[in-house]
């Protein structure tokens, strides 16, 4: 009966051990958006709990790495992007979409503030049926309900080849938090997403 019990438990424990080693093998999974400058929406995203990393980058147009002076043209057709890399036992893709819907204007086309322009634009790029069924589904109730009083424009696309941008642009908002731009134009940001999502930020 011991020997019997002690298999059971070994069993149970290797089934465990392969459980979790699963668990852990999906522990990431990657969301991009496009919302406007790049600069004000990474820190945004760095502050959610479940997040693992926030790339800033470049994503949906025609040329291969392009740069920031490029891209800066339009005439590239990328979009600036965050690549997000999350841990969905922590936050949902649902958190996320609901974050980056209320932290930007995607009734706008081609236009954040004063910032104008393709690259500019309200983009979802999914990497997943499920994420795109999502996305369109919250932009469908965003429209039904009328939320913004004006449609929104955002385009749901799936994941192109992503192009990490330049150095200096990432992490901007904690390396540079001092200068005028981020005082006046992301801080108001951060205040705001702590205001409404208190319960999903990182300590």
């Amino acid at each position: 009966m011991k020997h019997n019990m002690k298999r059971i438990i070994l069993i149970l424990l290797s089934v465990l051990a392969l459980n979790q080693a699963n668990a852990q093998g999906k522990k990431t999974e990657k969301a991009t958006f496009g919302m406007g400058c790049f600069w004000c929406t990474e820190a945004i995203f760095q502050r959610l709990k479940g997040v693992t990393s926030v790339r800033s980058g470049y994503e949906g147009g025609t040329l291969t790495n392009p740069t920031y002076e490029e891209v800066c043209t339009g005439a590239t057709g990328h979009a600036e992007v965050l690549e997000i890399t999350y841990n969905p036992m922590v936050i949902s893709y649902d958190d996320l979409l609901e974050v980056f819907w209320k932290s930007h204007d995607p009734t706008t086309l081609n236009r954040q503030g004063a910032d104008s322009g393709t690259q500019y634009r309200s983009v979802v790029f999914y990497h997943t049926p499920e994420q795109k069924q999502l996305a369109e589904k919250y932009k469908a109730e965003l429209n039904k309900t009328n939320a913004y009083g004006k449609k929104v424009v955002t385009a749901i696309e799936a994941a192109k080849p992503f192009y990490v941008a330049e150095n200096y642009h990432q992490n901007y908002f904690n390396k540079n938090g001092s200068e005028p731009y981020c005082r006046l134009v992301i801080q108001p940001k951060i205040d705001k997403l702590e205001k409404i999502f208190k319960a999903k930020l990182k300590n």
